[in-house]
């Protein structure tokens, strides 16, 4: 016969039990889990979190091309909905025998950013949620090459998601237009292109905090801003994972390698000319 005490500890354990399960029943949140792509979720207003993110760009099919920007990052959330990212990049280029390309090995400070997000439907009250997101960036070199230049650059995006399974799998579609302006102090040559193209993400919560999955991207580059011709374009691959180390830390770690490219007028089976053939983005974040 089971005493009054084991009982009561019985008791206290079956509680326990229950508010362990109630804390993870929230649901995912998805504004940091994807690694080229973005969530819905903005956070809770007060909400202040800095952001250390390192990109690197690997191959452009011949010689050596290795590139690497890494950006710092403040997030502010004003109000409900409402997300404010500033930050600041450095960016690094190791270039030799690629051509159309200048050899270059340097370290320089790159620009910076602000991203405003406004989320327009909330998951917990609505079939999915969806955000848009307008980012602008000012760069003091070219990003690809290198060069000194003066470049600006917009990202529109508008971002879905959805729990296909509550607390244990997430889907994501970002659909972007990204329109770039560049003009390289050298020669005094303007640019004018944009980007366009949509991503697909899936992620399974392992155990709660950690979650495991893999993103996939379709994108077009047109010369000029209005897609007057088509450049080249893409698919690009790979896992994701996201990993939260504490109650105010996390880690997102993602890789993508181009499966499939084609560069306007050519056969080739990819594109190296407008995209890199892989690409690996690091996310550290800490609220504080």
């Amino acid at each position: 016969m089971p005493t009054v005490s084991n009982t009561i500890r019985l008791a206290l354990i079956g509680a326990s039990l229950v508010l362990l399960r109630a804390a993870h029943s929230e649901g995912i949140d998805t504004e940091h889990i994807f690694g080229f792509m973005i969530g819905s979720d903005v956070g809770e207003v007060g909400e202040r979190e800095f952001q250390s993110q390192t990109t690197g760009r690997f191959d452009k099919g011949g010689g050596r091309y290795r590139t690497g920007e890494q950006e710092f990052e403040l997030e502010l959330v004003p109000a409900k909905n409402f997300r404010i990212e500033l930050g600041t990049s450095l960016a690094g280029h190791d270039i030799g025998g690629v051509a159309g390309f200048d050899d270059r090995r340097q370290l320089t400070w790159q620009g910076a950013s602000i991203d405003l997000r406004y989320r327009l439907l909330d998951r917990a009250v609505a079939p999915f949620g969806m955000t848009f997101s307008l980012q602008n960036e000012i760069s003091r070199i070219d990003d690809t090459s290198g060069a000194s230049a003066r470049q600006y650059g917009t990202a529109f995006t508008m971002a879905f998601d959805r729990e296909i399974v509550p607390d244990l799998a997430v889907v994501g579609l970002n659909l972007f237009y990204q329109p770039e302006w560049t003009q390289l102090s050298v020669t005094g040559e303007t640019e004018r292109d944009a980007t366009v193209g949509a991503a697909f993400a899936a992620m399974a919560q392992l155990r709660p905090g950690i979650l495991l999955g893999g993103e996939a991207r379709y994108i077009r580059r047109y010369d000029g801003f209005g897609l007057d011709a088509l450049a080249g374009q893409a698919v690009f691959v790979g896992p994701t994972a996201y990993f939260q180390l504490s109650d105010r830390s996390r880690l997102t770690a993602s890789w993508s390698t181009q499966a499939w490219g084609r560069t306007a007028g050519t056969p080739a089976a990819l594109d190296l000319r407008n995209f890199e053939h892989h690409q690996a983005r690091l996310i550290f974040g800490v609220n504080f």
